[in-house]
Formats: C-alpha cells, structure tokens, sequence
C-alpha cells in the first residue's frame, strides 16, 4: 500500500511577479462538458450549480502554512492582475508548521461556462481500474474505541464537540486518473461542490462537497455550514424516515447549534446585517441527508477578499470541533494519520476579492497508483460510538460510487 506520510513538501514559495491577460479568463467560452473533457491531473476544477471552473497552467504558484498570510499574497498578486482569477486549497491544521502548506496557483488560462447540470447527464460513467488491495484506518473497532474516548473526554474536559475521521487507501493495478473519478463525481453530483485541485508533490484532491464554507460577491457574504447527517436510502419509505428522524434528532441538532454560532461569531467582526434562519434545513446529496443553515450578511470592509473570510472562519466546527484549539490537540491524539487536506477549504478568489470556497470533505487524495479517501463525523457528549461508525460508513459512499467500488470496511 502506498505511504501516505509523502515526502518532505517545501514550506513557502517566494511569489514571483505576475502578468495575467484579460484574455486568460474566458466566460462562457465552453460548455461545461467541454471542460471537464478538458480536465487534466494538476489542474483546478470547480463545479457548482450556478457555474464550471477550469484553471489550466501556471502564471505563478505558492505555498505557506499561514492562511492569512496567504491570503495577503494572493490578493498583492492579484492587484498586479486586474483580470486574473486565484484557485486552490488549504490544508485541515494550518498552525502546525510540519504540515502541509496552503497552496494557490494563478493559473494561465481560466475558462468559466455554466452549470454542468442537466447537460452532463447522458454523459457514459468512466471505469476507475481494478483494485488489488485495501486498508481502512484505523481498522472500524479502533475507530469505535477513538470516539468512546472522545465521548469520555467531552463530558469530562470543557469540549462541546469534536470530529473524528477515519481513512480508507486503496491501491490499484495500474495509475489512477483523477479526470475518471472527477467526470464520475459530477455525473453524480448535480447540487454542491465537486472539485479538483493540483496539491504539492504531484498529488491530486478530488471530491464532492456539499458544504458551502463562505462566498463574496461585492459587499454580499454567504455561508452554508452544515452538521448532523443520515444515510440517504434507495427505499423511498426508508429515505424519508431517516430524513424526518435527523429533523427531530436533539443530538444532532446540539452539534448544529454550536457549528451556527461559531460561524456567527466569526462573521460578526466583518459583516453587518446578518441573517440567521432560527432553524436549520435539510439538505440531500445522493448518499447523505445533512442539517444546514444559509447564513447571509453585508462585508463591512470591501477589501477583504473571499479567501480572507475562509481564512478566518477555517476550521469550523464542522470539521474539527470546539473550541478549536482542544478539539484540533485531540484530533491529532485520536486519529492515526495525518489529514493534509481532507477537512481543508478549496475555492478561488478573483481581483476584486470575490470568490467561493468549499469544505473539502468526500474527498480523496490521489497519486500514482493509489488513492486515500476519508470520512468523519462530529462527536458531541451524548454520541453512540457504533452510530458514528456507521455515520463515517455512510459518508465514504460519495466517493466509492464514483469509482464503482463495493469494499468491506
């Protein structure tokens, strides 16, 4: 199986000058389809139900583990490029300064078309190659003792909530494409997020997020955070006592309530006017019912950037846990791996500091012959271990599904 500790990975790039034409992005230039044909391994890919993103190339590239330091460099690139258009993810931890780094890239040619749906629908699904080995990690009994202790500890240590991942590698007979599993994931995935993203090292993320972290559009600022899933179910009956019971879970709504405020007061020292639903909705992928809430408000300082407010509002609750700092400290106790970019945000940014980045979870890390999925779920104090097991279960199908991939794990 493959090592996913990877090799050492440079920490910052020094950012080199920047010259992106107008003509380097092209709206409306090609369908949708046309762009996701066109999708190679290292380049970003977005897909959202309201437009498709394709970067190509490279005008520039950088690194660092500061998110907001980041952020400050993308915008100073893009100053220089009037016309230009930034894309790329942050890691889960960008405190640890062993971790991975932040990277965005100013591509050299941006071509934007409308939303893949319903055109790409006919489209034929892509055979993923035949899998010759698979690992879950850790093994699911260990996962279960994971959350036992983390239940232990939240009702024991000032902790609301906590999310614990698990990892399933599988390695297959020939090089894995990310253009196969990306074209299967936006067939599948006709609301949300469904991205690809060049990482360090000559790795690739792919996923499928239902998950809006922020977006700016002028002086408007949303959000969409999302906690407390059910498994969706192919028997109509089945699927909608599983929606009405996640409606009426009082654990799952505690674990939303604290992700809601969390966003809220993050928001609250850049935006004025905002607007919070007093309750949450429902929201279905194909694999999984979530409770979520639109959070809506005005951007008091029209110079910061979309990356600047995923910059402050990176990791949620939704992905790590509260209070940040203990929940991270026990992530890293309790999970056997490190998480890179699984939990991470990816997005772009443009020169005027518009731009949308989603959480970077029902992902995969690709590379060579191998891949690493994930799948968490958020623990708070009354969590059943073997629930949340199931819950991680339930989540990896996003992926599997777009490989066509029935594994015992």
């Amino acid at each position: 199986m493959l090592d996913w500790t990877g090799a050492e990975i440079p920490r910052v790039k020094e950012l080199r000058s920047v010259s992106v034409t107008h003509e380097s992005v092209e709206s409306q230039a090609a369908t949708a389809q046309e762009l996701l044909d066109d999708y190679k391994a290292g380049d970003f890919f977005l897909a959202t139900k309201r437009r498709t993103l394709l970067g190509a190339g490279k005008a520039a590239e950088f690194t660092d583990i500061d998110a907001v330091r980041l952020s400050e460099h993308t915008a100073a690139a893009l100053a220089d490029s009037p016309a230009g258009l930034a894309a790329g993810a942050l890691p889960f931890d960008t405190t640890a300064t062993a971790g991975a780094p932040g990277r965005i890239v100013l591509p050299e040619r941006v071509r934007i078309a409308g939303p893949a749906h319903p055109g790409v629908a006919g489209l034929p699904r892509r055979t993923v190659g035949i899998p010759i080995g698979s690992r879950s990690v850790p093994e699911p009994a260990r996962h279960v003792e994971a959350v036992s202790r983390a239940i232990t500890m939240l009702r024991h240590r000032k902790l609301r909530k906590v999310v614990l991942a698990r990892a399933l590698d599988v390695e297959f007979a020939d090089p894995v494409d990310p253009a196969t599993i990306l074209h299967n994931l936006v067939l599948d995935n006709a609301n949300g997020y469904t991205y690809a993203a060049g990482l360090p090292g000559g790795r690739d993320l792919v996923g499928a997020t239902p998950e809006l972290l922020i977006s700016r559009t002028g002086r408007s600022v949303l959000a969409h955070p999302h906690a407390g899933s059910a498994p969706r179910s192919d028997d109509p009956a089945t699927d909608a006592a599983n929606a009405d019971a996640l409606l009426a879970s009082a654990k799952d709504h505690t674990e939303h309530a604290v992700l809601v405020e969390a966003v809220v007061q993050t928001l609250g020292p850049f935006c004025r006017n905002l607007h919070v639903p007093a309750e949450p909705s429902l929201v279905a992928t194909p694999t999984v019912w979530h409770l979520g809430t639109t959070i809506s408000g005005e951007l008091i300082d029209p110079d910061v950037t979309a990356l600047r407010l995923a910059a402050a509002l990176h990791p949620t609750p939704a992905i790590c846990g509260t209070p940040t700092e203990f929940a991270r400290e026990l992530v890293g106790k309790l999970e056997p791996f490190q998480r890179g970019y699984y939990a991470g945000t990816v997005g772009w940014v443009d020169a005027k500091g518009d731009g949308e980045w989603a959480v970077a979870i029902r992902c995969a890390e690709v590379a060579g012959h191998g891949l690493r999925m994930y799948a968490g779920g958020g623990i708070v104090a009354d969590s059943e271990p073997h629930a949340e097991l199931a819950e991680t279960s339930a989540k990896f199908q996003t992926l599997l599904r777009a490989m066509g991939l029935e594994l015992d794990f």
